[in-house]
């Protein structure tokens, strides 16, 4: 299998499930895929996080013996000019109600719990137009998001674990709704053993109880599947992302 000579290209996605238009981010490698195609990570947040990431891989695959890193397709998930309410919605799972913590002094967000539609883009909408014109390996695919992408991230794992063989979530907002991920947790370990799914979850040490919540969960589910949870010293909440993203993409690849 061979894939056209691109390594970058853009193009807008109107999806008829979430009623929304995003900006889909591609990066493929530049050169003769493998037989069974190239393993592909799904980045949520795009804007922030595609460039930072497909630059990790296009430059570490260069010498992929010594970093470990293998070529891979990057697709970047990104949201329009609304982003900051428009995330809420759709990595937020459904409730039927909503608490919010002290610290945000009162303010909500109109539209909460889109994440069941946005999950049924991801599969129905969006993975048949990549694996259509791209070569991609189906058996190693990754999600991988940050803060309440993070929330997300675990969120699929919980309820669609079959779709993505790893899960990346970093600094994941465990604390949302009360934690309710906690329960999530819980019930997913009463259904499941031995699992082939692997995560992992990191956190920056100035992160106080998001690192304690990523830690707990790390604990929890590492009873049924491999985890690897992993502390970065003197990183807070921004930093953390390019901190750790070479250590998570040497787990995403890893074979077991």
């Amino acid at each position: 299998m061979s894939t056209a000579k691109i390594e970058y290209a853009t193009q807008q996605i109107t999806s008829k499930l979430t009623d929304y238009t995003y900006t889909i981010n591609i990066f493929v490698p530049n050169e003769e895929a493998p037989e069974e195609g190239f393993p592909v990570l799904y980045v949520l947040d795009g804007s922030s996080y595609f460039n930072l990431v497909k630059e990790a891989v296009r430059l570490q695959s260069r010498n992929a013996p010594k970093t470990g890193v293998q070529p891979a397709i990057v697709v970047g998930i990104e949201h329009g000019d609304d982003m900051r309410e428009r995330r809420f919605y759709d990595f937020t799972a459904p409730a039927e109600t909503y608490i919010y913590p002290a610290r945000f002094k009162g303010k909500g967000h109109e539209k909460l719990g889109g994440a069941v539609d946005f999950s049924r883009f991801i599969e129905e909408e969006l993975k048949p137009i990549i694996e259509a014109h791209y070569p991609v390996n189906k058996t190693q695919q990754a999600l991988f998001g940050h803060s309440l992408g993070g929330y997300f991230t675990l969120w699929q794992l919980f309820h669609h674990q079959s779709s993505f063989q790893r899960y990346l979530a970093i600094s994941p907002s465990i604390w949302w709704n009360e934690h309710e991920l906690v329960q999530c947790a819980s019930v997913f370990l009463n259904e499941h053993q031995d699992m082939n799914e692997t995560l992992f979850i990191s956190a920056g040490e100035l992160e106080t109880f998001m690192v304690d919540d990523a830690r707990q969960m790390a604990t929890v589910l590492e009873k049924i599947m491999e985890v690897d949870f992993y502390e970065a010293l003197d990183e807070n909440h921004a930093s953390i992302v390019p901190t750790v993203m070479s250590r998570a993409i040497r787990f995403m690849q890893k074979t077991q």
